[in-house]
């Protein structure tokens, strides 16, 4: 394979002045993944401070109510800052102060990630620069607040459709302009090589738990695994310590909006080709001229107009299956949790949830499925009040 690449999709299409940079950041992060000190050190802060192992937990009133297969939820709204996000972001800023690096910077869309960068900052030391679009930080209220608490600085972006998008191409300015003192602390598994794959690694923590936490207590690897899709990183945290078991499906769970038909939407697999956006070749929303479409969704965090390389490889392998759920349906799934089970769950990961619903009631009693709830609710509470 080549490097960089997984299958045909991938790469580094950057500007020359962002090749050093990058060249640096795969070598260091080599060295920094085989440092035992280092592994140590991150594995005590993701016991200690993030409070892994995160639980798995047999939702039975979901399970009862469905009346099929048995659900389980890998709990990932239970890690510090409330989501999956702290994995990756706490892995990226350790291997910053690894480099030398003084500041960091990241892009958002929920918050969750900014959050997650934030505060892993503020545990390091590190200086913190966050851009968010303003449609965004209209919605997610409460995390912007959470980040200035933080100490970290929140930069809106009022360019393009003022979402992830735009705050991502702000970042990327930024990390030219700052490159000897600046980490750019990438969210997802998105963005040029070696960002997919080291993401990937800080993430890969959920399944190598999950699959861990199954077998103690079924006795047996689940049927299937499901999990929400913006970029990507939750997703793949579950799916990748499971892809040699070819007995396991998977389901990514696209933003459906409010329909394929009605183009407002994030669903790339359905209404996306071939295209490079963010130094990277996948799956891109775009019209035929190349021009990025605007996408949307109920959740900020799924409101992207690409999909990381190792998903859109693993779509073509037909490793795992990509789907949709509307803004309704995952609305559905965010209020049938929280009644049913006492868990308020990031509208994100409910998307995931109304798919396992739907799929629980066509499987028999035996069958099992875990969830990814990469998050919990609290930021959502404003939006869902207009909603429901």
């Amino acid at each position: 394979m080549q490097k960089g690449y997984f299958g045909k999709f991938g790469g580094q299409f950057v500007p020359e002045t962002l090749m050093k940079a990058l060249f640096e950041l795969e070598s260091r992060y080599k060295k920094f993944s085989k440092d035992p000190n280092q592994q140590k050190l991150f594995q005590q802060q993701l016991r200690d401070f993030v409070g892994r192992p995160t639980a798995l937990y047999f939702a039975e009133n979901l399970t009862k109510f469905c009346g099929g297969a048995k659900i389980y939820l890998k709990r990932e709204d239970l890690a510090h800052t409330g989501a999956h996000k702290i994995n990756n972001a706490l892995g990226q800023a350790l291997l910053a102060k690894f480099m030398g690096k003084t500041r960091v910077i990241a892009e958002t869309g929920a918050g969750q990630h900014g959050v997650a960068t934030a505060v892993a900052a503020a545990k390091l030391g590190l200086k913190c620069v966050i851009f968010m679009g303003e449609v965004d930080m209209a919605r997610q209220q409460p995390n912007v607040l959470r980040m200035r608490l933080l100490g970290a600085t929140v930069t809106p972006v009022s360019s393009g459709s003022k979402t992830l998008k735009d705050a991502i191409n702000e970042a990327i300015r930024d990390w030219i302009a700052n490159i000897k003192s600046t980490h750019y602390l990438m969210g997802s598994v998105l963005g040029p090589h070696p960002y997919p794959t080291m993401v990937r690694d800080f993430q890969k923590v959920i399944g190598r738990e999950a699959r861990t936490q199954i077998l103690n207590r079924e006795g047996k690897l689940p049927d299937y695994l499901i999990a929400c899709v913006g970029g990507g990183s939750n997703s793949i945290g579950l799916f990748y310590n499971f892809l040699k078991d070819k007995n396991i499906k998977m389901i990514g769970v696209e933003a459906g909006g409010l329909g394929i038909k009605s183009g407002k939407h994030a669903a790339r697999f359905e209404g996306g080709r071939v295209g490079i956006l963010h130094g990277t070749k996948s799956f891109v929303l775009q019209d035929k001229y190349g021009q990025i479409l605007e996408t949307h969704s109920v959740s900020a965090g799924l409101d992207y107009p690409s999909i990381g390389p190792e998903h859109a490889n693993l779509e073509n392998l037909k490793r795992v299956n990509y789907t949709y759920a509307t803004d309704a349906e995952a609305l559905y799934g965010f209020k049938l949790l929280s009644e049913r089970e006492g868990i308020i769950p990031a509208l994100e990961s409910a998307h995931a949830v109304a798919i396992a619903v739907k799929l629980a009631k066509t499987l028999n009693k035996n069958q099992i499925i875990i969830v990814n709830l990469s998050g919990r609710g609290d930021k959502d509470l404003e939006t869902v009040s207009k909603l429901l």
